[in-house]
């Protein structure tokens, strides 16, 4: 069966949730949307897989999208979570290239999407979009370099640690935080295993560090002592 696809309006401005695009002005967002279509997918349904054609930039409209790959022996390993706003396939920017990820929705999704022809004209016609795409890579890199430096470094206990006392600083400094993702898909990104997570949140728990509060919220009871870990 055919996705839904449909062009872009001014109500369903995907574009002006974007950082790369939300400093245009309006008549510049609307010259952009011109050129831009949305796809709706299914929870579960791949956007794209490891070997596709990469010549679009994906932006998450609405819904829950993970981006992640797999290892030789089929292990998958998370790479990030996109919301609205979040977008991917950044390198048709540059020339058309192969995706070596995975991208599948985690619910219901819109994504729109932009050529990559499309994209280098309007980087020609607005060239302060480029300073925003040099920025959110760099910002990208600095996470994905620490990512693999924990990997390498640190114990699974360091990096469940380290991943809560984030989300406390992501949150404003609440001691209560919500979970972005499934627990699976948390245990992936931090490499390890489900089983090996929900044992350690346990021994934190016992230890006094934290309070878990069903299945995705968690209460910090010691910063402190979790950075020390």
């Amino acid at each position: 069966m055919d996705k839904k696809i449909h062009t872009c309006t001014p109500h369903r401005a995907c574009i002006s949730l974007v950082p790369i695009f939300n400093h245009l002005e309006d008549c510049q967002i609307h010259e952009i949307m011109k050129s831009t279509k949305s796809t709706s997918y299914k929870k579960g349904e791949m956007i794209y897989r490891a070997g596709d054609v990469s010549d679009s930039l994906h932006i998450v409209s609405d819904g829950k999208v993970k981006i992640y790959r797999l290892s030789e022996s089929g292990k998958e390993q998370l790479v990030r979570i996109l919301g609205p706003g979040d977008f991917t396939g950044e390198l048709a920017l540059f020339n058309e290239s192969i995706h070596e990820s995975y991208a599948e929705a985690m619910e219901d999704s819109d994504i729109c999407m932009i050529t990559r022809e499309a994209l280098q004209r309007f980087l020609m016609e607005f060239p302060s979009i480029s300073l925003m795409i040099l920025s959110e890579f760099s910002k990208r890199l600095e996470k994905s370099e620490k990512q693999v430096t924990r990997f390498a470094t640190e114990k699974v206990e360091t990096r469940i640690a380290l991943f809560l006392s984030e989300r406390v600083e992501d949150e404003g400094g609440r001691m209560e935080i919500s979970l972005p993702m499934a627990r699976k898909d948390l245990a992936s990104y931090l490499g390890t295993t489900p089983e090996t997570l929900s044992r350690k949140l346990t021994e934190f728990e016992k230890e006094g560090y934290i309070k878990q509060i069903g299945y995705k919220k968690i209460k910090i009871l010691d910063l402190d002592g979790l950075m020390d870990l």
